[in-house]
């Protein structure tokens, strides 16, 4: 008997994969490896079990990658201050490349001729799963259901659910839900009341941030301590970089630090409204520009600035694999061993106060910048300075 061909599926074990996954059986006469990548969104490992042996799956990996996600992805972007249009930390942008390589690395693992992933087909992460995919294995098929299918409406698949005696959860069975996505890094919500711009977002939007009016009389203070550009400690206490980041979260949630209400425009070329908390994260960005203001040269610093938006935008687009991403890197990292020392934050009803930046770097002289009359700072060549830079106004 001829063994079916293998194709692995990112799946999280919700009504829309579990979907995917028998139409994929019954369109492909192919075996199903059902694949979950666990980098801190909220999971349910039972459930994906359950719901993937109900459609007789054999193979069913669950995969913790929580510090790899926040060590090779988080840190590094948080290194390039990225920001997408000014405001939005990419939070869904740097999970998709990890997914596609780890899914990737499955595949060739069990000698699967396809990979499979659940995006609709008018958002952007089909096209970051597909650029990792394509880069590290150009030669595995892709197959996006969402592009491909009969199935068109909600209706359509509670209809192709119940047929397949799929389980359908009740929230599911009325209108479109919103859209989530979360990770350890953020939560992201989209669609329904939020899609007209001019509606206030209801508070029961919020998942991960308390609302600021709630949020305690008094201040919370955390102190950040950084090595090498990387947060290392919280309050002294050295810390994985998955606690790290939870420990963060619940800190800045609790005070209503990081969200984001944005219109964006996608790579694909609508715009779209979404909803991010990102709070440890909004707390690891502020710190590390704090302590680099107090470590890194000015030219380094401003370069850095002047790269951050096509560095942002390309993470955003799904270029984490790029040449260009990875050149860019390396002028984020070029000074990255200077970048040490801590940094406190006062948090205070949604907002984030710098208190302190403690460093044993010399790139802040105490004595140039006192107004005291000192002997390190010559005015006299003030003058100079003014006078060559008057001959560009001409």
């Amino acid at each position: 008997m001829k063994k079916k061909r293998k194709i692995v599926l990112a799946y999280s074990g919700g009504l829309d994969t579990s979907i995917i996954l028998k139409w994929l059986q019954e369109n492909y006469n192919s075996e199903v490896i059902a694949y979950t990548a666990d980098i801190g969104q909220k999971i349910n490992k039972k459930k994906i079990l359950k719901n993937a042996r109900a459609l007789g799956v054999k193979n069913i990996i669950i995969e913790n990658l929580k510090n790899t996600f926040v060590k090779e992805y988080v840190y590094p972007m948080i290194r390039g201050h990225a920001l997408y249009e000014g405001v939005y930390l990419l939070g869904t942008s740097i999970a998709r490349p990890l997914i596609a390589k780890r899914q990737i690395a499955i595949a060739k693992k069990y000698k699967a001729y396809a990979v499979s992933h659940g995006s609709t087909g008018k958002g952007n992460d089909q096209v970051r799963f597909e650029l990792g995919y394509h880069y590290f294995g150009h030669k595995i098929k892709i197959i996006a259901p969402w592009r491909i299918w009969k199935l068109k409406s909600r209706t359509d698949l509670i209809k192709y659910a119940k047929k397949n005696k799929i389980p359908i959860p009740k929230d599911k069975k009325g209108a479109p839900p919103f859209s989530v996505d979360d990770n350890l890094f953020h939560t992201s919500t989209e669609g329904k009341i939020l899609e007209n711009p001019k509606n206030r977002v209801p508070e029961f939007i919020f998942q991960r941030t308390i609302s600021p009016e709630k949020a305690p009389n008094k201040p919370s203070f955390i102190s950040i301590e950084f090595k090498k550009g990387d947060p290392q400690s919280i309050n002294g206490k050295k810390l994985s970089p998955a606690d790290l980041l939870e420990k963060l979260n619940i800190i800045a949630g609790k005070n209503g630090v990081g969200r984001v209400d944005l219109v964006e425009n996608r790579f694909i070329g609508i715009k779209s409204r979404g909803i991010y908390e990102t709070p440890g994260g909004t707390l690891l960005m502020i710190a590390h520009r704090a302590i680099e203001s107090v470590t890194l040269d000015k030219e380094t610093m401003h370069k850095k600035d002047n790269i951050m938006p096509i560095y942002a935008e390309l993470i955003y687009n799904g270029y984490w694999y790029s040449k260009k991403r990875f050149k860019l890197q390396k002028i984020v990292d070029q000074k990255r061993n200077k970048v040490n020392g801590s940094v406190k934050l006062k948090l205070y009803k949604g907002n984030v106060t710098i208190i302190s930046r403690i460093t044993k770097s010399n790139a802040y002289s105490m004595k140039k910048v006192s107004f005291e009359e000192n002997k390190t700072f010559n005015k006299l060549n003030v003058e100079r300075f003014i006078n060559f830079h008057k001959k560009k106004l001409k």
